[in-house]
């Protein structure tokens, strides 16, 4: 065994392990920290694939914004997790089986000559020229380009929902109108107030 694959099988345990533990931890912060182990040990592994592109995307997009939002969020909110366990086992047999259909799923995807990772061009070592972040655009803005803008589409509706969900009219809040605020006047903002000034006697 060559120390190449002896690191590709210690990265594969890590993210097992993490993964596992995101799931099966009680502390939600431990959860979020265990994901971000999670992350790392992916991003290792792309490094091993000579993917370096998708490795630094995935350090610093998921570790270094999305999931230290996740974590100022969970300490923030100080979530009680105990009405949330007492749901685990009921929903348990949806969960399993949503879990079977996403593993179909893989291995159809997986297993099929056209998308197997044998069907996958490889290349050999090449020069200084070779850029995997150059290959990686060609083929997915050419074989992939409608895949492609149908998820940032999806993304995009995602956004527009959650900016509508956040900024929806509540009965009982008090919100400011920023058209108001920049159409306000030096006028408006200052009066001044004339007032005789008093005698003092004696």
């Amino acid at each position: 065994m060559d120390f190449e694959r002896f690191v590709f099988y210690v990265f594969a345990v890590i993210l097992v392990f993490a993964a596992g533990r995101v799931i099966t931890v009680r502390n939600p912060v431990h959860a979020a920290l265990h994901l971000v182990l999670a992350f790392f040990t992916c991003a290792g592994l792309w490094m091993l694939l000579e993917a370096e592109f998708l490795a630094i995307i995935l350090v610093l997009v998921y570790v270094g914004a999305v999931m230290v939002l996740f974590l100022f969020v969970v300490m923030m909110l100080d979530i009680n997790v105990s009405p949330l366990r007492e749901g685990f086992v009921k929903y348990l047999p949806l969960g399993f089986t949503v879990a079977l259909l996403i593993f179909a799923e893989m291995f159809l995807v997986l297993g099929v000559k056209n998308f197997g990772a044998e069907a996958v061009a490889i290349p050999a070592r090449h020069g200084a020229d070779y850029s995997n972040t150059r290959e990686l655009g060609s083929v997915l803005y050419t074989d992939y380009v409608y895949p492609f803008e149908i998820a940032s589409v999806i993304l995009l509706v995602a956004i527009i929902a959650a900016i509508a969900l956040t900024m929806r009219r509540r009965p009982g809040t008090r919100s400011q109108d920023p058209v108001e605020q920049v159409a306000v006047k030096r006028e408006d903002r200052v009066r001044l107030v004339k007032m005789q000034s008093e005698e003092k006697n004696g």
